[in-house]
C-alpha cells in the first residue's frame, strides 16, 4: 500500500480510502465486516463515512455498522484513520441539520455513539453552511479538539472561496482549520480544478475525490452492457450524454491494457493536491479490484491523451477563461 500525508497535517492516510456509503442499504453488515477486515490486509487504513449514510433518517445505519466492527477488538479503532461528517437531517427538529454550534457538539457526541469510539479522527462539514458564521463553526470545532473528540478537521462539497473564507477565519483564531476537503472529481467532472484544487494547494488541503468513477460511467459500462449488466436508469442518462466520451475512453483502456475503473483512478491518484480517491464498494470483488489502481502508471503521454477525451475547463481561473 502507498500513504501520504492527509493535506499539510502529519497523518499518514491511505493513498486509497474506503467508501461506506452503501455499508447497509446494499451490502449487509457481514460483508461490509469482511470488506473493512479485507481492506486492513491490504494496508488500507481510511475510512470514509457520515452520519446520514444508511438514508434512515436519524439512525445513522452505516455508523452502527462500522461501530459494531469496531466492537470486534483485534486493534480495528487503533488501525483506522476514521473520518465521518456533520450537516444532514437527522430528524425532523430544525436543530438536528447544518453547521450550528448546538448541531456540530451534539452530532459529533451521536456519531461517537454510534461508533463505539472515543474520538473520530477527520470531521468533515458535509457541505457548505451559508447561514451560520465561520467564527460559530471554529468555535464548535475548537471545542470537539479540546476534549479530544475530533483530531482534525475537513470540509466536503466548498468551493475554493468557501476554503479560504474558512482558512482565514482560523488563522484569525489561531486554529489548525481545515486539512482536507472532499469533492466530487473524475475525469467527466473536472470544475473543481478552475478554483477548489488551486485554493486547497494553497493552503495545504488535501483533495479527497468523491464519485471517481462518475457513477459507473469510467468502470467499463460498456463492456458490462454487452455482458447483460444494466446501470441504474440515472446512470443509463448520462450515458446518453456522454457515449461518444466512454467509447473513446474504453477504447484507450483497450490500449493501455488496463482496466477503465483502474484507469479513472489511477487519473486522479495523479492530479495535484489529491489524496485519496474515495472506493465505495458494494461487493467484495470491486472492493479489491480497485487497490490495482495503484499499480497503474500514466505517463505524459497518456495523460494527454485522456485530457482529449475528457478536457478538462482549461487549467486554473482566471487564465482558464481570460488572458
Amino acid at each position: 500500500m502507498q500513504y501520504t500525508h492527509l493535506g499539510r497535517s502529519g497523518l499518514s492516510v491511505s493513498r486509497v480510502c474506503l467508501g461506506t456509503m452503501n455499508f447497509g442499504p446494499q451490502t449487509d453488515e457481514p460483508d461490509a465486516h469482511d470488506i473493512m477486515d479485507a481492506a486492513h490486509d491490504h494496508g488500507v487504513n481510511f475510512f470514509d463515512t457520515a452520519n446520514v449514510y444508511g438514508w434512515r433518517t436519524g439512525e445513522g445505519w452505516t455508523e452502527q455498522i462500522i461501530g459494531r466492527w469496531f466492537a470486534k477488538g483485534g486493534h480495528r479503532r487503533d488501525r483506522t484513520i476514521l473520518a465521518t461528517k456533520v450537516y444532514g437531517s437527522m430528524s425532523d427538529w430544525p436543530n438536528d441539520t447544518f453547521l450550528s454550534k448546538r448541531n456540530i457538539i451534539h452530532a459529533c457526541e451521536d456519531s461517537l455513539r454510534r461508533l463505539q469510539t472515543d474520538y473520530v479522527d477527520l470531521y468533515q462539514m458535509h457541505h457548505v453552511d451559508r447561514n451560520t458564521p465561520w467564527d460559530e463553526i471554529w468555535e464548535a470545532m475548537e471545542t470537539l479538539v479540546a476534549q479530544g473528540k475530533v483530531l482534525y478537521v475537513g470540509s466536503s462539497n466548498h468551493a475554493g472561496w468557501h476554503v479560504v473564507q474558512a482558512q482565514e477565519h482560523a488563522r484569525g483564531r489561531a486554529f489548525t482549520g481545515l486539512i482536507s476537503e472532499q469533492s466530487l472529481y473524475n475525469l467527466l467532472e473536472r470544475t473543481v480544478e478552475l478554483e477548489l484544487v488551486p485554493a486547497c494547494e494553497a493552503y495545504g488541503v488535501g483533495v479527497i475525490p468523491w464519485s471517481p468513477l462518475a457513477q459507473g460511467l469510467l468502470a467499463g459500462i460498456l463492456r458490462k452492457g454487452e455482458a447483460g449488466r444494466s446501470a441504474s436508469e440515472r446512470t443509463q442518462k448520462l450515458l446518453e450524454r456522454h457515449r461518444d466520451k466512454i467509447e473513446r475512453y474504453e477504447a484507450y483502456c483497450d490500449e493501455l491494457g488496463h482496466d477503465p475503473a483502474k484507469v479513472g483512478l489511477a487519473w486522479l491518484l495523479h492530479q495535484p493536491a489529491v489524496t485519496a480517491p474515495i472506493v465505495g464498494p458494494r461487493t467484495m470483488d470491486q472492493f479489491t479490484s480497485a487497490l490495482d489502481a495503484l499499480d497503474v502508471a500514466l505517463d505524459e503521454d497518456a495523460l494527454a491523451r485522456l485530457d482529449t477525451v475528457f478536457p478538462g475547463p482549461g487549467g486554473p481561473a482566471p487564465e482558464a477563461y481570460a488572458w
